[in-house]
């Protein structure tokens, strides 16, 4: 008789598009978001923390660069005792689920609401090199608010957080556009009707055809350049790989306004604005946007935001199909090197704007609503370029070595103590200290020391039976330690030795002057 075959084991690999964070990656990101979120908070935002799935229906149609709707997302549909119920996809975005919360709770929230959230969207989308089916974002918002000075107060926040977190001021810049503006130049390119015809040609164009095809084209400006986004306006072009990629079909004179638009940019934001202004021309909705424009620049010019900061930039358009006036992009301007060593602008690490239409799709009321979301991992990126934070060097607890298993009691004695520190609350700057009691096999003492090394472990504490009765402990300094075996001559190892005696009583002092750098 034939023996069962054991059933195959799985796979120890994580799926593709996802990853695993460690310790330092994780507390990294905690840091970084827990000061996002203190300036937030001073902004007077509250905090919302949403559920990670939402109906199809609520999520909208909305992805950016996805033809088909819900395409880019991981759905699928309840079993409802034997019947198909309804369909169910994890969030994408933390926007979409705020629409829900302030059609759903209108009548309980006081509007203008303004909310933070901070949390993992999945997007079930091909992955590649830094980018993941599932990643961290950080968004701020207010709901309820009709007035621009909204955005206006959205961009300075976005500045302070920038500079709250490390990235230094004339390291970034906030670029502002508006929609409306836009949709002025649209209508010199198409005329102002829904489908008119153009006089050069003798076609009738399709404008809500051709405009997210348009935004999709012009949202490349920074990759591809003029010619490039010219070309693709027009009949199409070559990529780098040689592939054709299909135009959008505009006619050369067409190109030129969208171009120029583009292009509009001008030594000042007075400048800019009155270049917009010339070129949406008769265009009511246009020159809406452009007085919007006008009255943000106004705004953050009188609380000290300058141009330095905070500049009008018409090539700023957001991909998302559902931004209605202004729109914004932070970007970090200092140069990195890729992955063929060349130098390159980091890019942009945030964007946002006005959605007046979002919370209408629930309640068929105008709800007007704008707000900023922060890419977390590609701001912490940042923050490692501009070696602001180091995870390799991230700090581990102080490991209490085990001499004696029947002195089990003693060991993790030492090691609530070290946790349990008071820190003055008028200098809370140094922190807790870290401590764990080595709870592996105590056989083997050089393999605890190498525990210690791999947690980055900044000390040692060691007490044998004779420490014991003396009533002393060894305390080993392995920031030191790792000093010295670099190098240092012997002398120096001499005059500075990592492992010292200390009285039992003054453990705690010690192991504060070793990690406060006071010692070593």
């Amino acid at each position: 008789m034939a023996k069962d075959k054991k059933p195959p084991r799985p796979k120890a690999e994580t799926p593709k598009g996802f990853r695993d964070d460690f310790g330092a990656d994780v507390t990294e990101r905690k840091a970084m978001l827990d000061t996002i979120a203190d300036v937030y908070h001073r902004y007077g935002f509250d905090p919302l923390e949403t559920s990670a799935v939402e109906t199809l229906e609520a999520l909208g149609k909305y992805l950016p660069d996805v033809d088909r709707p819900h395409a880019g997302v991981f759905a699928w549909q309840e079993d409802d005792e034997g019947d198909k119920g309804d369909w169910l996809a994890l969030r994408y975005d933390l926007t979409a689920p705020l629409a829900r919360v302030a059609a759903q709770y209108r009548n309980e929230l006081a509007f203008p609401y303004r909310r933070y959230a901070m949390g993992p969207v999945w997007r079930n989308e091909k992955p590649g090199p830094g980018r993941y089916r599932q990643f961290y974002q950080c968004d701020a918002d207010t709901v309820g608010a009709a007035s621009v000075a909204a955005d206006a107060e959205i961009c300075a926040m976005l500045a302070d957080t920038l500079e709250a977190v490390g990235i230094t001021r004339g390291d970034y810049l906030i670029r502002v556009n508006n929609r409306k503006v836009l949709e002025g130049i649209l209508d010199q390119v198409f005329g102002f009707g829904e489908g008119t015809e153009d006089a050069v040609l003798g076609a009738v164009y399709d404008r809500e055809k051709y405009k997210d095809a348009i935004l999709r084209t012009i949202d490349k400006f920074d990759k591809v350049g003029e010619t490039g986004v010219r070309d693709l306006l027009g009949k199409g072009r070559l990529d780098a790989s040689g592939a054709y990629i299909d135009g959008v079909g505009l006619a050369p004179h067409q190109a030129d306004l969208v171009v120029g638009f583009l292009k509009s940019r001008g030594v000042s934001n007075q400048a800019t604005i009155q270049q917009l202004s010339q070129l949406v021309g008769e265009s009511r909705k246009g020159s809406d946007g452009v007085d919007e424009l006008r009255e943000i620049a106004a705004l953050l010019h009188a609380q000290g935001y300058h141009e330095d900061r905070i500049v009008i930039d018409p090539s700023v358009v957001r991909g998302l199909g559902y931004y209605t006036g202004p729109v914004y992009e932070a970007e970090l301007t200092f140069e990195i090197l890729d992955d063929k060593g060349r130098p390159r602008q980091f890019g942009s690490v945030a964007g946002g704007g006005r959605y007046d239409d979002l919370v209408k799709r629930f309640t068929g009321q105008a709800v007007p609503a704008t707000g900023v979301s922060i890419g977390v991992d590609r701001l912490l990126a940042a923050l490692r370029a501009k070696g602001r934070i180091d995870g390799a060097t991230a700090r581990g607890p102080v490991v209490v070595t085990v001499m004696d298993r029947d002195r089990m009691a003693d060991y993790q004695a030492m090691a609530a103590e070290l946790r349990s520190e008071y820190i003055d609350p008028n200098d809370p700057s140094k922190g807790k200290i870290r401590a764990e009691v080595y709870l592996g096999n105590p056989k083997n003492f050089g393999n605890q020391l190498k525990y210690a090394d791999r947690r980055g472990a900044p000390v040692a504490v060691i007490q044998g039976g004779d420490e014991k009765e003396r009533g002393v402990v060894q305390i080993k300094d392995l920031i030191l330690g790792a000093k010295i075996a670099e190098s240092a001559t012997l002398e120096e190892w001499k005059s500075q030795p990592a492992q010292f005696e200390v009285a039992r009583g003054d453990m705690l002092a010690e192991v504060r002057r070793i990690i406060d750098g006071e010692r070593s």
